[in-house]
């Protein structure tokens, strides 16, 4: 009984000094990528890290597996985009919907009349002294319901976005005698 337990600690310990060999080594590389990224770019020279690196060239592919089987979560992290916050539903809306003409409501490669599969909307806010309004530029998407039938490429036709001269600002070129 005793000599079990002895034998099941020196098991133990054994594992336990594999797996603190393999922390070391991911520490290390852990170490050298954080100093790869964010160190000064003038100490950095290329391939000065492979030469000096012994965890690298130590670390096989059975090392690797061993790694996988021992991560028992892995995070991935996305990146948040940031989004602009949505413009009050209080404002006053004037809705403008740019489509595209007649003529281009058929489809390129088989003719056939294309269906409205949708629409990308943006909003702008438009200032007028002592009035203020949302303007919602629509803008329907349009696809060929035959191509998309038949497995042929499909392809989406929407009108681009028009300018609006309004929306701009005046501005005026500085001259030597306009800040006098």
């Amino acid at each position: 009984m005793l000599l079990e337990l002895q034998l099941l600690v020196a098991q133990k310990e054994c594992e336990l000094a594999e797996k603190d060999a393999i922390y070391q080594e991911l520490l290390e590389r852990y170490n050298i990528k954080l100093a790869n990224e964010y160190g000064k770019k003038s100490e950095k020279m290329p391939g000065a890290d492979e030469v000096f690196n012994e965890a690298e060239v130590t670390l096989d592919e059975q090392d690797e597996l061993l790694l996988a089987s021992l991560s028992t979560e892995e995070k991935t992290e996305q990146k948040v985009k940031p989004k602009r916050k949505p413009l009050p539903p209080e404002l006053p809306r004037k809705d403008v919907i740019i489509d595209i003409e007649d003529t281009d409501k058929t489809c390129d490669c088989c003719r056939n009349s294309l269906h409205k599969m949708g629409e990308s909307s943006s909003e702008t806010l438009e200032f007028v002294p002592a009035h203020i309004k949302v303007i919602k530029t629509i803008r329907p998407k349009y696809t060929c319901r035959h191509c998309e039938n038949n497995g042929i490429e499909n392809h989406i036709k929407m009108a681009p976005m028009h300018a609006n001269p309004e929306k701009y600002c005046y501005r005026e070129f500085a001259e030597p005698n306009n800040h006098l």
